[in-house]
């Protein structure tokens, strides 16, 4: 298990950057990872935000050896600046940073319009309900409490990648919507392109998260049919107990107030779950 450290305060705007043999951190004053980027892509790119530096080494040299490129960063500033010019595919993400929050940039993250969103998995000693709620707000994929292990924190991690591709459901003509060329799907008001990961209202690009996106995208797949909360639980956020009917509830809420108008088409079910539909529903669902 790995132990929760003290937090120590970092100047900001350092970054450590971790070579591909995994052997001690290298500190640098712009944010340039080095080392990771020289090995050969395996399973993917990781930005690790911790502020701990024994854990920074511990972390990623336990990710490389499982085959992934590390860079890390010591605060939230340079967090950004890395992501900005170097899009990882995971983001590793400690809450209590020494500059900005870690939900600050979470939120960041999601508002920055990316074609590709990273998977946000926040790793924090914060393990309230209302921090996970929190935490899934602003757009986590996964919210891990420390002391954890290692090997939990993998399997976390590949079960997210395996949720992150979209399956071609959306190739089938729905029933209620229609499908026009290219895989995109509409509904009304509605229209949604998976492959470029684009969401449009009267023909207005509005931004969703990865997590928004794979939620409608499970609603659209079976327009009409109701999709029970057990498994849009298993289907979006993959198994783990953190996650809550709250949290379901939540998404629902703010994927609705993301598309307007066209968020009356996403109808409750009470009890049971929700599904999606070419007629909007009434304004008390």
């Amino acid at each position: 298990m790995l132990s929760q450290t003290t937090k120590k305060t970092e100047t900001s705007g350092s970054l450590t950057a971790k070579t591909s043999t995994g052997r001690g951190a290298e500190t640098a004053g712009s944010p340039r990872a080095t080392g990771a980027e020289t090995a050969p892509r395996r399973k993917g790119r990781v930005l690790l935000v911790e502020d701990e530096e024994d854990l920074v080494k511990s972390l990623s040299y336990s990710l490389e050896a499982a085959g992934y490129q590390v860079c890390s960063a010591l605060d939230g500033t340079t967090a950004l600046q890395l992501a900005a010019a170097q899009p990882p595919d995971i983001v590793l993400l400690d809450l209590m940073l020494p500059d900005i929050s870690g939900l600050e940039v979470c939120r960041r993250i999601r508002a920055g319009g990316q074609t590709t969103q990273p998977i946000v998995i926040m790793v924090t000693a914060r393990g309230e309900e209302v921090d996970r709620v929190v935490g899934f707000e602003v757009g986590a994929d996964d919210y891990l409490v420390k002391p954890f292990s290692v090997r939990e924190l993998l399997l976390r991690m590949v079960a997210r990648q395996r949720a992150q591709p979209v399956p071609d459901e959306h190739d089938a003509t729905p029933a209620t919507g229609s499908a026009p060329g290219k895989g995109r799907i509409t509904v009304g008001n509605l229209e949604v392109d998976p492959d470029s990961h684009q969401v449009f209202i009267n023909g207005d690009e509005i931004h969703v998260s990865a997590l928004e996106m794979r939620l409608l995208l499970h609603l659209l797949a079976q327009p009409g049919k109701v999709r029970y909360r057990r498994e849009l639980l298993t289907e979006v956020w993959g198994y783990h107990p953190e996650v809550s009917s709250r949290t379901l509830d939540t998404h629902v809420k703010r994927l609705r107030q993301k598309l307007a108008d066209a968020g009356a088409h996403i109808h409750t079910v009470r009890g049971v779950g929700y599904r999606i539909v070419a007629q909007a529903a009434a304004p008390h669902d």
